[in-house]
């Protein structure tokens, strides 16, 4: 079973329906249920949209425990979700800004990664794979995009200590780094 965050459009709309064409029964994570739906129509019966901000620590505790009952088990997390501000002189940006871009693009990273921590280490066979969506940002920033660049930076942190820990569960984690689309 796998969980996509920010599953109804772009990149992560795109995994999902691969990822059913594969073979895999699907979460579908997001804040636009209807999106969601959209996406899991295109689906059929192997996708479950259940709505969820990863910014918001007890939407995803609520979303995972909604997965943990329907599946009992998760193989594959795809920490998608991100948003980014319109580009802004770093000195202009808003303190507001500042905190939506890291509250979704590294703490829905972190809440999640948790929760899959929870179901991954628990179930048999043990483990998982997870995947975070970086950025060619993180390592070549365009002017004007500070809160992205840098949130996209600690997911690189975040990915190589999650690698770590995920270890002695048979947890593996990796990111992908995307230009711009």
């Amino acid at each position: 079973f796998a969980v996509v965050t920010g599953a109804n459009k772009g990149i992560g709309r795109v995994t999902s329906i691969a990822l059913a064409r594969n073979g895999w029964q699907v979460g579908l994570l997001g804040r636009d249920l209807i999106g969601l739906q959209s996406v899991a129509d295109e689906i059929g019966d192997t996708a479950l949209p259940v709505h969820c901000d990863v910014s918001d620590r007890k939407s995803v505790s609520m979303a995972f425990s909604t997965i943990k009952a329907k599946f009992n088990r998760l193989d594959l997390l795809f920490n998608n979700a991100g948003v980014v501000i319109p580009a802004s002189p770093l000195e202009e940006v808003a303190t507001e800004d500042w905190k939506r871009v890291f509250d979704t693009n590294v703490g829905g990273v972190f809440y999640c990664t948790q929760e899959a921590f929870l179901l991954m280490q628990d179930q048999k066979p043990q483990g998982g794979r997870i995947i975070n969506n970086g950025s060619i940002s993180a390592h070549v920033p365009r002017p004007n995009y500070a809160p992205y660049t840098a949130s996209k930076h600690a997911i690189t942190g975040l990915t190589r200590s999650t690698s770590l820990d995920g270890r002695k569960y048979n947890i593996a984690c990796g990111q992908i780094d995307i230009g711009k689309i």
